[in-house]
């Protein structure tokens, strides 16, 4: 199933925050992304209620497997590219931010090409 580019960000980036944080709000994407509270929120209630997030008992986000499984997948595509870049000289603030672009529109195959050249290349 084919979401938004920005459901994908905000699933990426409860995963990256509950890794860094452990427990993740809406107010720390809110900080993190600079989006507004309030369009955060909106955009919560719409993954909760497309099985994509849930609310712990305190209030906390949590991705479920079908939110896991996305922003995964979109992760991985972000530190290929990333890596990717940064290997042909790009900038780290540069690639991180043009692999953000780059993430959603890659295809399968191509994943799956980037992680072979880059296990090429690492050894």
């Amino acid at each position: 199933m084919k979401i938004q580019e920005s459901a994908e960000n905000y699933l990426e980036m409860i995963l990256i925050l509950g890794q860094k944080l452990g427990q993740v709000r809406s107010i720390d994407i809110a900080k993190e992304l600079g989006f507004s509270k309030p369009s955060v929120s909106i955009a919560m209630k719409n993954l909760r209620e497309n099985g994509y997030v849930e609310l712990d008992d305190h209030g906390y986000l949590v991705l479920t497997e079908k939110g896991v499984a996305i922003a995964t997948r979109v992760y991985e595509k972000h530190n290929l590219v990333t890596q990717l870049l940064r290997y042909i000289g790009v900038s780290e603030e540069i690639a991180r931010i043009d692999a953000c672009k780059i993430e959603h529109d890659l295809s399968t195959e191509t994943v799956e090409k980037l992680k072979e050249f880059i296990n090429k290349i690492s050894n």
